[in-house]
């Protein structure tokens, strides 16, 4: 019965205009994946852009940390709520990992940084991504092969690693697709993509934004069942459903 905490990476009145649009708030998302997962799994989720408290990390058996849709990147001060609550996890060396900004946020504390891509947005579907030489071995891509794609969205990325971190994968959009670290007690894995998301939870979001033309959208919400839809983003429905699309997070379970 693996204790989870869920750090939602957006404000509240980010978090409820979301909600509005898609019927989930991040941390929502997340949750629902890990549940999915594992249904034993107990989950406890805090905001600290909106003052929540940082509780004792040695109560959980892991930390994760959401996307966000702020305007500013994890390198800018305002990101310090998030950045303090990571330290903690770290300190009390609880195996933590992040999607987009959770992953850019570690990239950030641990001596990189992060920045827009001078690529644009990614938003839609992350297509194309390899695996590193690293990757093809390391346990968060057990399952994984060349040329995945998940859904994704984002403006921000990785532009430098910390120190000891291991890329291990990219895409012609983002070099860095995913990476790990393990030194001093830090044990991250994180991703530039959204394992957590369905295609359909991020249609709904990005068709409502006007993110991405009404097509993509439409292939989105039927990308899970439907070969042609599928197709057209460069993925499959069995390369979308739970089992594929949820690879590293299934495996960050396991380690708990």
């Amino acid at each position: 019965m693996p204790r989870i905490l869920i750090v939602e990476s957006n404000p509240y009145d980010v978090s409820k205009a979301l909600a509005a649009r898609t019927g989930a708030t991040l941390a929502d998302v997340y949750a629902a994946s890990l549940t999915t997962i594992d249904g034993t799994a107990e989950i406890e989720i805090i905001s600290p852009y909106d003052g929540d408290d940082t509780p004792d990390m040695t109560e959980f058996d892991g930390v994760v940390f959401t996307g966000s849709s702020v305007e500013w990147n994890t390198d800018d001060d305002r990101a310090a709520p998030l950045a303090d609550v990571m330290r903690a996890a770290f300190a009390a060396g609880r195996p933590v990992i992040g999607s987009c900004n959770g992953m850019q946020l570690a990239a950030s504390i641990l001596g990189g940084s992060s920045a827009a891509s001078p690529n644009g947005r990614e938003d839609g579907m992350a297509t194309g991504i390899e695996l590193t030489e690293a990757g093809r071995s390391h346990p968060m891509m057990a399952g994984r092969r060349d040329g995945f794609a998940v859904p994704c969205t984002h403006r921000d990325e990785v532009v430098r690693l910390p120190e000891g971190a291991v890329r291990l994968a990219g895409n012609g959009h983002s070099e860095v697709q995913a990476f790990a670290i393990d030194r001093d007690g830090i044990d991250f894995w994180g991703m530039q993509y959204h394992p957590e998301f369905s295609p359909s939870y991020v249609g709904r979001y990005l068709g409502d934004m006007h993110r991405v033309p009404p097509q993509v959208a439409d292939d989105l919400m039927l990308a899970e069942r439907d070969d042609a839809a599928a197709l057209r983003l460069s993925t499959s429905p069995a390369d979308q459903g739970d089992a594929v699309r949820m690879l590293e997070l299934r495996n960050w379970m396991a380690r708990l």
